[in-house]
């Protein structure tokens, strides 16, 4: 087969850059305009868009799928191209049942209807996990089936790079949607659930944002058949890869469950995986809200907070695919990425104390360094502790891990965020005993990383995967 050359590496990592929009349309844009213009409680917003990754464990299902049988004649590629075709669709409907619930709640408070609206908004981003689950699942398992050792943390490094770029792209759509003066000032700052005469226009909000979520998520579906039309017949290694007892249809879904927990290796780099996400991620459903009520910041303002984030995750992961991976190693570069990350913390804590607007922007920045260091090693070694017989059910198991961190981590920063308020009067200290937790759990990641040996898992592996299919097959 031959080698996946450096423009393809660039083409897969459009999809990665579609995931990252989108990212930014649900979590900046959804998550902004029902908290702050809608004045939706924030645990009830925070709990439907975690619906996308509660129904996480699926992607284990959806793994095997692409791993046993083929959609369109491709063992990836159909699967992608479905499941963006359902994301990319649900995100339009998820906003429309956004809009419901916020005229329900703005004419009859918290009622019968508006709660119904509340649930069916939990519904459509479940749905929207599960499309979603149904295509990144199959894409990872794609990188592993088109790459070699040789060449997989570069182009790992430039996925995710391209993951950044969207992430950036979406942050400077989403502070000029949001740079109106209607949406700006002391009145969004603090949420009053008593408050009604000032709501927000629902019918000039919906002029300017639902052609955008026409428009952004084509752009999406568009990136995601360029990115991959053609690259799985021409590069993967599969068909090659594969032991000839699992093959297609001989894998079950039980007996890819069986294969997970075939080494103590998965078990520990899963847990691994829950902490190390569940740290990075706790301060998505706060720094916004940390902006505004600390620093006196504008929506647009706090949007803007995901660029400097965006642009330091972006060099760190290129950077560490390129040069960093190859000098101290995977685990040596996520070890680093993890101290680098509970500094930054500390920094952005430090910044509120001030509030030095421009401290904040370096904290975060270094932040996304830190992330970008650590997302590229462990993503790395994701791929090592992953064995080829069933790259899609590992992949799988990988993303269940971070999924159901992702989940939780958006519900514990809102929960974390009011334990701060019981304990303190002051926001500042509220806010930061939510970076302060994270930057304790990055510490604990390093702890749990050091107990993962690739080595153990490689040699294990196959022997472990050919007694599990032996047995299978035996009855």
């Amino acid at each position: 087969m031959p080698k996946i050359k450096l423009l393809t590496m660039f083409r897969l990592g459009l999809f990665q850059m579609g995931l990252g929009i989108m990212s930014l349309l649900t979590l900046g844009v959804l998550n902004r305009i029902m908290i702050d213009e809608l004045k939706v409680l924030p645990s009830i917003a925070a709990g439907a868009i975690a619906m996308q990754q509660f129904v996480s464990p699926m992607r284990v299902w959806f793994g095997q799928m692409s791993d046993s049988k083929p959609l369109f004649g491709y063992h990836r590629s159909g699967y992608i191209w479905l499941g963006a075709a359902f994301f990319t669709s649900i995100s339009f409907l998820a906003l429309q049942i956004v809009w419901q619930l916020g005229i329900s709640l703005q004419t009859s408070g918290w009622s019968l209807t508006t709660n119904i609206w509340a649930v069916l908004l939990g519904l459509a981003f479940g749905l929207y996990g599960l499309t979603l689950s149904a295509s990144s699942t199959p894409f990872a398992a794609l990188l592993v089936d088109v790459s070699d050792e040789d060449n997989r943390s570069k182009l790992i490094g430039i996925v995710w790079s391209m993951l950044m770029v969207g992430i950036v792209l979406g942050a400077i759509i989403s502070s000029r949607l949001l740079n109106t003066p209607e949406i700006c000032g002391t009145a969004i700052l603090n949420y009053d659930p008593t408050q009604v005469d000032k709501v927000a226009n629902i019918p000039i909000l919906q002029a300017t944002i639902n052609p955008v979520f026409i428009i952004m998520p084509a752009i999406v579906m568009s990136l995601c058949l360029i990115a991959t039309w053609g690259v799985e017949k021409k590069y993967s290694r599969y068909g090659d890869r594969v032991m000839p007892n699992t093959r297609n249809e001989e894998i079950k879904f039980g007996t890819a469950l069986r294969v997970l927990t075939a080494s103590r290796q998965t078990g520990l780099f899963f847990t691994f995986l829950l902490m190390l996400t569940l740290s990075l991620f706790m301060q998505d459903a706060v720094l916004e809200p940390y902006g505004g009520e600390v620093f006196g910041m504008c929506i647009s303002d706090t949007t803007k907070l995901n660029i400097p984030f965006g642009i330091g995750t972006l060099i760190g992961i290129g950077s560490t695919g390129f040069f960093v991976v190859p000098r101290l190693g995977k685990k040596g570069s996520t070890k680093i990425g993890c101290i680098g990350a509970a500094v930054s913390l500390l920094l952005i804590i430090f910044s509120g104390f001030n509030t030095n607007q421009d401290l904040l922007k370096l904290g975060l920045l270094f932040f996304g360094l830190s992330s970008g260091m650590l997302t590229a090693g462990a993503t790395s070694l994701m791929l090592d502790l992953t064995a080829a017989e069933t790259a899609g059910t590992f992949i799988g198991a990988w993303g269940l891990a971070q999924a159901i961190a992702r989940g939780l981590a958006t519900l514990l920063g809102g929960a974390f965020l009011d334990l701060g308020r019981l304990l303190f009067s002051t926001p500042v200290l509220a806010y930061s005993l939510v970076f302060l937790l994270q930057a304790l759990g990055m510490l604990f990641s390093i702890w749990l990383l050091k107990r993962v040996n690739v080595t153990e898992f490689q040699n294990n592996a196959k022997k472990a995967i050919a007694m599990v299919m032996e047995g299978d097959l035996d009855g």
